[in-house]
């Protein structure tokens, strides 16, 4: 499932314009990963000169549009809501961060300080707690997070279906939904059709003359 999240974010990134390395393509089950296999994936843009890192924590696609370079994390676990406690139990989700992994992303990319980024699948729906993990995520050294959703509404509005997108097959699968309209008003929505109203049944009482 890692290797589908990792495609549909790396789709998103290249539809905005950044170039896209996925350094490591194998896993490593039954030991810690190294420092530099912690990278999921590493973006540049080429276009920006100058960055500019947006003030809040999570982003859209348009604040992506002042970031030179990154490396990204995703985190799917499509059915969680990431809070605090969760990071705070499992701290490898965080390893990525570290600054041994950020100075081999950065002689990668060839540039200095690359912004990092991770993507989630949703953060908690409580306003209080939602702070309290964003702060956990800040204190980490995280400067931008995306959620899965924007991610998708992103590649959603990108794909055109009047074009065959032969060369990716999550594009091409979006494409194919989009042309039988199932996705409604840029929404993520699937199948959500008004039900008929029952018809309620006529009385049998008589009503008096």
């Amino acid at each position: 499932m890692s290797g589908v999240n990792e495609i549909i974010v790396r789709e998103f990134f290249e539809s905005i314009g950044f170039l896209v390395s996925q350094p490591y393509k194998h896993v490593a089950p039954g030991r810690r990963k190294r420092a530099e296999e912690e990278l999921d994936l590493l973006v540049l843009n080429p276009a920006v000169s100058k960055e500019r890192i947006p003030d809040d924590m999570v982003w859209k696609a348009e604040d992506l549009q002042g970031i030179n370079s990154a490396l990204v994390a995703v985190r799917g676990w499509h059915t969680e809501r990431f809070s605090s406690a969760i990071f705070e139990q499992t701290p490898e989700l965080l390893r990525f961060a570290d600054e041994s992994t950020a100075r081999i992303a950065a002689r990668r990319l060839g540039t200095k300080d690359p912004v990092k980024i991770l993507c989630l699948a949703e953060l908690p729906a409580s306003t209080d707690l939602k702070k309290k993990t964003l702060d956990l995520l800040r204190s980490k050294g995280i400067q931008g997070v995306l959620l899965f959703r924007t991610i998708l509404e992103q590649l959603i509005s990108y794909v055109d279906r009047n074009r065959n997108y032969e060369k990716s097959d999550l594009l091409q699968v979006i494409r194919i939904i989009k042309s039988y309209g199932l996705f409604k008003d840029g929404q993520m929505e699937l199948f959500d059709r008004k039900q008929p109203r029952k018809r309620s049944r006529p009385s049998s009482r008589i009503e008096p003359a």
